[in-house]
């Protein structure tokens, strides 16, 4: 965003952007609404998307943008990244970032272990037993519902699928749960306190993690130089579905309804998420593109060494959680519930009717604030 923002400027004498950062954790928690009574641009993330068209903190780019280029961005999406900003009507950001659930491996070490890349389920839990922590994903409270949500898609289940209050059909909830349990207590000692940055910075600076079935990608890891070891992305293992039901994640940019030049943040928003500025100067400064056409660029595979390639599947086929305005603070309880329940030994069935009520009290406040 600092290259973008350095290069816009050059273009636009008198334009001036400043970037200031916020943790992985505050991207996934902070209120939308506080910031954007500080800030012109926000780079946000979708389960927000009912919130901000509730509150009407962010324009409807949809009042800005030609109908034909929001069109042309929607088809170069990479799977639902560009919908997932889209809520009530509106389009409240465009898709800058495009990421999913993905896995990890070391090459090197899954070599000199005689083993090779998992494809199915039973082949991780097989590698998982060469020793503690060989197969370990990112399971922060946050990271173990989003590995809940995927293993339940991943088995033909999606969450919040049809009328029911229930979050997912409790049969293959029980499974999903009983199987993250299973990778948890295989996995290195601290990953119930690793988000996906910090899996792949274990992987990448010593020899203590080989394989990861689940976490967001950062394709920063499969670039040469970044780190003192190569991590090298594929497609999660195969459920019922292929490698369908990876959890989306990604980001969007937006522009508060305080931005006083909404012209000029117009035209920076709409050139950062085109295909010109994603495949070119945005993944060559590091960036992980939300356009397609960036994906499948051979330069920028060639900087990644296939990453974007390797992964499109999964990202394509991922999973979209529901964006009502109640559904942030449910994601706020129910990490809480799963994350537990992986420390436990406790049956899986408190933990659902737990998230259930959870969903439940989350959509009956959707529909109050609807009345």
């Amino acid at each position: 965003m600092i290259a973008t923002a350095r290069e816009f400027s050059d273009k636009h004498p008198g334009v001036r952007i400043d970037w200031e950062a916020r943790s992985l954790q505050q991207f996934g928690d902070a209120s939308v609404k506080a910031l954007a009574a500080n800030y012109d641009l926000l780079v946000i993330d979708h389960p927000f998307a009912g919130e901000i068209a509730r509150d009407r903190c962010l324009i409807s780019l949809d009042e800005y943008v030609p109908r034909q280029t929001l069109d042309q961005l929607a088809s170069e999406s990479v799977g639902l990244s560009h919908q997932s900003y889209f809520y009530g009507g509106h389009q409240w950001a465009l898709a800058v970032d495009g990421a999913a659930q993905v896995a990890g491996y070391r090459a090197d070490l899954l070599e000199a272990a005689g083993a090779r890349v998992p494809e199915t389920w039973d082949e991780v839990m097989e590698i998982a037993r060469i020793r503690p922590g060989f197969v370990t994903p990112a399971l922060l409270p946050l990271d173990s519902l989003m590995c809940f949500f995927t293993l339940c898609a991943n088995s033909g289940y999606p969450p919040f699928s049809g009328e029911s209050d229930m979050v997912v059909e409790h049969q293959a909830g029980a499974a999903a749960l009983l199987q993250l349990r299973d990778l948890a207590r295989n996995a290195s000692d601290d990953a119930l306190a690793m988000n996906p940055i910090a899996v792949w910075e274990r992987m990448s600076t010593t020899d203590d993690i080989a394989y990861c079935p689940l976490a967001f990608g950062y394709s920063n890891y499969a670039r040469e130089g970044y780190r003192d070891s190569l991590v090298s992305f594929t497609n999660i293992p195969r459920g019922r579905a292929d490698c369908a039901g990876a959890t989306l994640g990604g980001a969007g940019l937006g522009i508060s309804m305080r931005c006083a030049d909404i012209e000029t943040a117009v035209e920076y928003v709409t050139w950062i998420a085109g295909a010109d500025c994603q495949r070119t100067i945005y993944v060559q400064s590091g960036g992980q593109p939300g356009n397609k056409r960036a994906w499948t660029d051979p330069e920028a595979n060639r900087l990644t060494n296939g990453y974007f390639e390797s992964i499109l599947p999964t990202v394509e086929r991922a999973f979209l959680r529901p964006r009502f305005p109640g559904f942030p603070n449910f994601q706020a309880a129910a990490w809480g519930v799963v994350w537990n329940f992986l420390k436990g030994s406790d049956s899986p069935e408190p933990a659902l009717m737990a998230l259930d009520e959870l969903y439940q009290k989350a959509r009956m406040v959707e529909k109050t604030e609807t009345i």
